[in-house]
């Protein structure tokens, strides 16, 4: 199984060696991701399974059960990557829920209900500032004024999905029933070091930290870097340096006085006019803030709030929070997980429960059927990054983990 995982996994990456120093970028809705989706397809079709894409452009494996009227037992992840990305990252999941069906096809093994594996379309924000589009459409989650969103050289989500031959219109089509689905499962890279420093096999994860990001812009007074003295300043940089830092240590603070961490990052910053000669006028910030905890979200969300309204009266200037994006945080079904472990411990493996600090396909399944998320680890977790690496080893044990999970699952009736 080791050969044919390491084969198709360049397969799935378009490449023949996964040294690749440039990374891989494969965005979501373009050309290079529906070529990765037709070798997911032909790799489908090698192990006999039948292949059918919803209106989304999802492509759905299945393995037809001796009564295929029942609800599919699911598993699955993404092909696309972030631009420059790493080979792991989503492929792994779905190379291993292949790779599970061989396994269990080798074995003997005859399901009872059907198993899908599911390739979903988009599921990294690189392109478009939107994640997990596809699984948005087959969780009937999607809005559809999203359409109008662009990319960075002006092409719309719209555009971009008709140019490869779906109609936008047709998206919500993509829904499926709560009936259609037993429970779904996502393999995925770790993202972290949590696994590798404990020296555990796998982890089962609990919860998803969906984030709240908040935009900050600071308006002062431009003017001329020589000419204005320094008590007539109004300088829209200065009065936000303070927050980039207080941002960071109110989310340290909040987790290490709890059991449940929070994280928070200042990620963009922006200075008009961005002149060198030129006291900055208007500074924006971008501020991510995640936890599985939504309390501690907000109560870093409203001390944000708290301390732009110190700093608006202290630097004499005009601070304004808005909030791009609010998610509540995902806690993933306790009945799978349960499950997972069992399988992971069948198979031999051992892990330890975790939280997800990145978002998956897996949170909009979680919204419509029971949903499970399992991490293998990755090297050093690094990950978005052309050096990211899973051993075949520890895809192998994704791999097997999944079969033994699919076994119990597929071969009962509940």
């Amino acid at each position: 199984m080791k050969d044919w995982l390491e084969e198709n996994l360049k397969r799935l990456n378009l490449v023949e060696s996964m040294e690749q120093p440039g990374g891989f970028t494969r965005l979501g809705y373009t050309k290079s991701e529906t070529e990765a989706i037709r070798v997911f397809e032909k790799v489908a079709t090698e192990l006999g399974l039948t292949l059918q894409y919803d209106t989304a452009g999802n492509a759905i494996a299945r393995w037809g059960g001796s009564i295929p009227d029942l609800p599919a037992v699911a598993v699955g992840s993404h092909l696309d990557t972030v631009a420059s990305g790493g080979g792991y990252d989503g492929v792994a999941g779905v190379l291993c829920g292949l790779g599970a069906v061989k396994f269990l096809q080798d074995a003997g093994f005859k399901p009872t209900c059907p198993i899908e594996v599911i390739c979903f379309r988009s599921e990294e924000s690189s392109r478009f500032g939107i994640s997990t589009i596809g699984s948005k459409a087959m969780a009937g989650l999607l809005d559809l004024e999203i359409g109008s969103i662009k990319d960075s050289e002006g092409t719309t989500i719209q555009e971009a999905v008709e140019n490869i031959g779906l109609d936008w219109s047709q998206f919500p089509k993509a829904e499926r029933s709560r009936q259609e689905i037993k429970s779904f499962v996502e393999l995925h890279i770790e993202q972290g070091t949590i696994l590798e420093e404990s020296g555990k096999d796998f982890g089962v994860v609990q919860g998803i930290a969906c984030p709240i990001r908040l935009k900050v812009q600071t308006v002062g007074q431009a003017g001329h870097t020589g000419t204005t003295p320094m008590n007539r300043r109004k300088d829209a940089l200065v009065a936000v340096a303070p927050l980039i830092s207080f941002v960071s240590e109110t989310a340290r603070e909040l987790s290490e006085a709890g059991e449940v961490p929070v994280v928070a990052t200042v990620g963009t910053i922006e200075a008009k006019p961005n002149v060198m000669t030129v006291i900055p006028g208007v500074v924006e910030v971008g501020i991510d803030i995640r936890s599985v905890s939504d309390s501690l979200k907000n109560q870093v969300a409203e001390r944000i709030r708290h301390k732009c309204e110190e700093l608006e009266k202290l630097f004499q200037v005009k601070f304004s929070v808005s909030t791009l994006v609010h998610n509540p945080s995902v806690l993933l079904d306790p009945g799978v997980q349960k499950k997972l472990a069992k399988a992971c411990e069948d198979a031999g493996f051992t892990g330890m429960r975790m939280n997800s600090g990145a978002g998956h396909d897996v949170m909009n399944m979680a919204a419509k059927w029971p949903s499970g998320l399992i991490f293998i680890p990755c090297k050093a977790g690094l990950s978005h990054h052309p050096d990211e690496y899973a051993t075949v080893d520890d895809l192998k044990m994704g791999m097997e983990i999944l079969a033994s999970y699919l076994r119990q699952e597929s071969g009962c009736n509940e």
